[in-house]
């Protein structure tokens, strides 16, 4: 085996490091140089959209929240923690407090803490070996696993209700409003305007966005279709399109607006805002596993890869898509429009990281309760991870797979 693949294998199985210390902390002219590229670009961000911004800085704070819980929990429960670097890949600073070296690294990509003796290919020093992670009881090593994944539950919890006892809660009035109107567009030659409510698309009533996009989807180009709006000024009128053909697919309709499901802000109390914060969250984490199963499905993949004319709201995406997408949110709703989304970030990667495979949370997760089912007589078990590396090499393979296809599709595709 080359050394590069052993170096691979155990920063997958073992959260990664460079060593059993981790390596020397790094300062110097590469700090100051890397550490200034990083504030420079935030600085542009915030120059370019100061609501891609504030969600780029909600984006870092749950990445950052996300390993203090592995951290605190795996200090509180007497594990040993050697490094807690924020982001991936070479270091770029890093100062040593004790036994934890503490840092960041080169590549904005995650975050990570390393607690000693993740399973049985980690070499622990015998005289550390009592506070390895897999010398602790079974509901320890299950606490400091799933740590960071209740981190992001707690902080949506907290940001849903900042935003629901200060702005109010979102409800759905279900029905479709048109948020912008493209320019010499068949819509815009018969009249449609920006804030018009559409009530009925030939005769049938529309009470979302999702549906108003999927029923002009099944149109093409020529095909004419009867709109009912109401107006700003609540008079009613009915308009008819003819459809021309997508820019970029000549062959789909496209009536040339922008739409979305209309909402308005429901003021509650401070109780109110208390209950529904936390029962919304099951809500937000159930439609995240329906997202999850979606954007991870292959077949939805490459059909988006392919199809110009596949659903938008099955599109895979990544951070760089959903931070152009806060701009949007931003200027509709303003801070707790962002708000609001990053507590909708918070529960799905909270959720993605329990996905029972390697190199996820939730594949440790899974290991330990293996073991405890395997053990007896007070005697604990230990699994051979050798095993699983097979299947965390083709899990990591599919996870870059799917990062450069929702790269591609967020430049080249991006959703509005």
């Amino acid at each position: 085996m080359t050394d590069a693949y052993v170096k691979l294998r155990n920063e997958v199985m073992a959260g990664g490091t460079e060593g059993p210390d981790g390596g020397a902390p790094v300062s110097g002219a590469r700090a100051v140089l890397g550490l200034g590229i990083i504030a420079a670009l935030l600085v542009w961000l915030a120059a370019t959209n100061i609501w891609m911004f504030v969600f780029a800085v909600g984006i870092l704070v749950s990445i950052f929240l996300h390993e203090l819980g592995h951290f605190s929990t795996a200090k509180l429960t007497g594990m040993k923690a050697t490094q807690f670097f924020l982001f991936m890949g070479p270091k770029l600073w890093s100062f040593r407090r004790g036994e934890t070296e503490y840092g960041v690294r080169a590549y904005p990509v995650g975050a990570f803490v390393r607690i000693i003796g993740m399973n049985n290919l980690d070499e622990v020093d015998p005289a550390d070996e009592p506070r390895a992670y897999r010398t602790k009881s079974f509901p320890r090593r299950l606490l400091v696993i799933t740590a960071g994944s209740l981190m992001h539950m707690i902080l949506a919890v907290a940001l849903l209700f900042g935003v629901y006892a200060v702005n109010g809660r979102r409800v759905s009035a279900e029905r479709v409003r048109i948020a912008s109107v493209v320019e010499s567009g068949p819509a815009a030659s018969q009249g449609v305007r920006p804030d018009d409510v559409v009530m009925a698309m030939d005769g049938a009533r529309q009470t979302s966005g999702s549906q108003f996009v999927a029923a002009i989807r099944t149109h093409r180009p020529g095909d004419v279709v009867r709109l009912t709006l109401l107006g700003p000024d609540g008079t009613t009128r009915e308009v008819a399109v003819t459809l021309a053909g997508r820019p970029d697919d000549p062959a789909a309709g496209f009536l040339g607006v922008s739409s979305g499901t209309e909402l308005h802000w429901n003021q509650e109390s401070v109780s109110s805002a208390a209950v529904h914060s936390v029962t919304d969250l099951g809500h937000i984490m159930w439609q995240s596993v329906g997202g999850l199963v979606t954007i991870a499905n292959p077949v939805n993949i490459i059909h988006h890869l392919t199809d110009r004319n596949a659903d938008p709201t099955t599109q895979p995406g990544t951070l760089v898509g959903a931070t152009k997408f806060s701009s949007v949110i931003g200027s509709e709703l303003g801070f707790s429009g962002v708000m609001l989304l990053l507590a909708g970030f918070n529960v799905f990667i909270g959720l993605f990281n329990m996905v029972p495979l390697l190199p996820f949370d939730g594949g440790h997760a899974a290991i330990a309760v293996y073991e405890r089912l395997r053990s007896r007589r007070g005697r604990q078990y230990h699994a051979d991870v050798r095993k699983l590396i097979p299947v965390s090499m083709v899990t990591l393979g599919f996870l870059v797979f799917l990062f450069m296809s929702a790269l591609y599709l967020d430049i080249a595709r991006p959703v509005k």
